[in-house]
């Protein structure tokens, strides 16, 4: 558990020396107060350079110690950041997009807790929050989609459990944001195809948050051709929803009947009581 839980009726709290922030998809501006405030502050920064952009660290310390980990192994960060809290730095670790998310940071944790530094996670945005807010869509819309599934297909890196299989949550026809699924874009649209409609919105988000970013919104039936194409093979994400056909106001008969109770005139409610 972590320190804080631990020594909750304690008087006595273990300085944190070691930070693992999530700095969102690559937008400075879309850091949290609190880890942009660590980053300007820390002694040394380590950030996995492949998926964070350079612009993150725009507001670093000028004798702040910049590591790059996109070529070290799990026991390599943890011996460099182990090497820095003793000499009794400050430690900014740096992921992309939120930690909850693909993010590896489980067994860093375990490895630094084994070796008694205290950590503090502090989350950022993910991608799919990102991409929305450039759509400008609501990805649950009353009486259409209530849910918001995040996955991912099997990887080298990573399995996905079989109960977890991309058909079977297409099967519930949500808002999914399918993440690190370009290079498997083919098998993807195949499994989606068995329960979303084909002429069913996808997004197609190309590093998000990067000032390269770029979007396509096309039927599902296209989502495998467009990324080939455009030559898509890694920091791309997917967003298949029905919530999507509220894209440029064109929304389609359905979407007028949906409004949400909660600022409706004729709706009562404890802060707004009906007279």
């Amino acid at each position: 558990m972590p320190e804080n839980i631990i020594r909750q009726h304690s008087n006595h709290q273990t300085p944190t020396q070691v930070y693992i922030i999530g700095v969102g998809p690559g937008d400075p501006d879309l850091l949290t107060v609190k880890g942009q405030r660590i980053i300007a502050t820390a002694d040394a920064i380590l950030y996995a350079d492949s998926l964070i952009p350079d612009r993150i660290l725009q507001d670093t310390r000028p004798d702040a110690e910049i590591i790059k980990t996109s070529h070290q192994t799990l026991e390599q960060i943890v011996s460099i950041i182990l090497d820095r809290v003793r000499s009794g730095a400050i430690v900014a670790r740096l992921h992309s997009g939120d930690l909850t998310l693909y993010s590896a940071i489980t067994e860093q944790i375990h490895a630094l807790r084994a070796v008694g530094i205290t950590v503090e996670l502090v989350p950022g945005i993910s991608a799919f929050q990102a991409a929305a807010a450039k759509l400008q869509v609501e990805l649950t819309v009353p009486e259409i989609v209530q849910t918001i599934i995040l996955t991912r297909p099997t990887g080298r890196a990573s399995a996905v459990p079989a109960a977890e299989d991309l058909a079977s949550l297409a099967a519930h026809q949500a808002s999914l944001c399918l993440y690190l699924a370009a290079r498997h874009v083919e098998t993807a649209q195949t499994k989606l195809l068995q329960h979303y409609p084909p002429a069913t919105l996808v997004a197609i988000c190309f590093r998000i948050g990067w000032e390269d970013e770029q979007i396509w919104v096309v039927p599902l039936t296209e989502m495998a051709a467009v990324t080939t194409r455009q030559n898509l093979t890694r920091t791309t994400m997917y967003i298949i929803s029905p919530a999507l056909a509220q894209i440029d106001g064109n929304d389609p008969p359905q979407f007028s009947l949906t409004r949400s109770q909660l600022y409706h005139p004729d709706y009562d409610r404890l802060f707004r009581p009906r007279s």
